[in-house]
């Protein structure tokens, strides 16, 4: 597979950015903004654990359910439709990585630095004992 040059890249980019913009907003405004509306008039905050308990039965009763622009369709019927044309996932995506308790980062020592700043004497110094003011 040849790999694009960043003109190609950057058109590419510019025609599927809004495709996933798109539904940032509408998951912004139809999930996150409502939920925490609702939250808030209990004295509660959203968080993490909240909004993961509640986006799956949002996604079937209200995302799943509307009627997507592109395809027409509710998304749960057209996934219905094309499951049986879906292959399985594989068993195992990769092989696991043993973990372990430590890890081993080699300490570099900070560089040594030079100051680049130095005081009026070596100026005046370097123009010949001249102070020339402006």
């Amino acid at each position: 597979m040849p790999l694009r040059s960043s003109t190609e890249f950057v058109d590419h980019y510019t025609k599927t950015k809004g495709k996933v913009e798109r539904f940032n907003h509408y998951l912004k405004n139809s999930f996150i903004v409502p939920l925490n509306t609702d939250l808030r008039a209990h004295n509660l905050e959203l968080d993490i654990e909240i909004a993961n308990a509640k986006v799956g039965p949002w996604l079937q009763r209200v995302a799943h359910q509307r009627i997507h622009g592109t395809t027409l369709e509710k998304p749960a019927d057209r996934l219905a439709k094309e499951v049986k044309s879906l292959l399985p996932l594989p068993a195992r995506v990769c092989q696991s990585i043993p973990q372990t308790n430590t890890l081993n980062i080699p300490i570099v020592p900070p560089l040594e630095s030079v100051s680049l700043q130095h005081s009026i004497s070596v100026y005046e110094a370097l123009l010949g004992g001249e102070h020339v003011i402006a």
